[in-house]
């Protein structure tokens, strides 16, 4: 196997609890190895995995795992499991993996999954959805949508992940959640290839040429993916459309860092905010 064989990445680092007394990793864990890549394949699909195999009505099993010994990492190495989708049956698919240590190829691994019944485990067609997802990955197509409209429209998928994000995960009182400008803001709502809404924000009316961004939420099993960046970057550009000359947000502090990335500076004191540590940000919007 090949880097180039592969879209997909998983970079880990060799713990001191998964080498043997030979200072090489325990076969057993390169198994482990493959599995955290294949969740991780889910997340760069934008696939919330429980909440998507639900809504396809069935489950993934493991058939087979086969793994092919070729070299040893040791302990510190950085490696990188790069995963993909080889093949797709009526109801199995088959994906590949190969470990390298930088360009040096290690182990690789096949996994055959049975797509089924969670109730009965019985073998069910692969969904047509999930074969054009798996196969426009593996093609290089985008994997999510991004939606600009107003509340009637995109309210629905905006509110079920904003109650999920911050009512139910930070704890935010409810009250302080819903307020009078939803119906009459701007909203975008990303939603990955199966119409489930994983990322949303809206942009509030400007104020001597500022906007204000908020409500920024991304699916807890998806963030770290991009799509937080992709509303900001979407609610930022129709600021621009209308005019806007700077960009305002509270943050809360652990996105702190986040948003500097993007380009916003500290503005101002840090304050609370139900009960959770925010500042102000701003951008100058060119």
């Amino acid at each position: 196997m090949q880097r180039s064989d592969f879209r997909f990445f998983h970079r880990l680092r060799v713990r001191w609890a998964e080498v043997d007394m030979q200072k090489i990793v325990f076969n057993a864990h390169y198994l482990m190895y493959f599995d955290t890549a294949i969740a991780d394949y889910w997340r760069a699909l934008a696939l919330p995995y429980e909440e998507a195999m639900h809504s396809l009505g069935g489950d993934l099993y493991v058939r087979k795992a086969t793994i092919d010994f070729r070299g040893s990492a040791r302990m510190d190495d950085v490696i990188d499991v790069g995963m993909r989708c080889a093949r797709i049956g009526t109801s199995s698919m088959t994906f590949e993996g190969g470990l390298f240590r930088q360009g040096e190829f290690l182990v690789g691994c096949e996994l055959v999954y049975v797509f089924a019944d969670p109730a009965t485990q019985t073998s069910k067609p692969v969904p047509a959805s999930l074969r054009a997802i798996l196969e426009g990955f593996e093609a290089g197509e985008t994997m999510r949508a991004i939606d600009t409209g107003d509340w009637a429209t995109l309210g629905e998928g905006a509110a079920a992940l904003r109650r999920a994000v911050f009512i139910e995960e930070q704890k935010v009182p409810e009250a302080m959640e819903w307020d009078e400008h939803d119906a009459a803001v701007p909203h975008v709502v990303v939603r990955n290839r199966l119409g489930q809404a994983i990322a949303t924000g809206r942009l509030l009316p400007a104020q001597d040429g500022r906007s204000m961004i908020g409500r920024i939420a991304v699916h807890r099993a998806l963030r770290s993916g991009g799509h937080g960046v992709a509303v900001v970057q979407a609610l930022e550009a129709a600021a621009r459309a209308r005019g806007d000359a700077e960009i305002a947000l509270y943050a809360q502090r652990s996105a702190e860092r986040f948003y500097e990335r993007l380009g916003y500076a500290v503005h101002g004191e840090p304050f609370v905010e139900a009960d959770i540590p925010h500042i102000e940000m701003r951008r100058v919007l060119r």
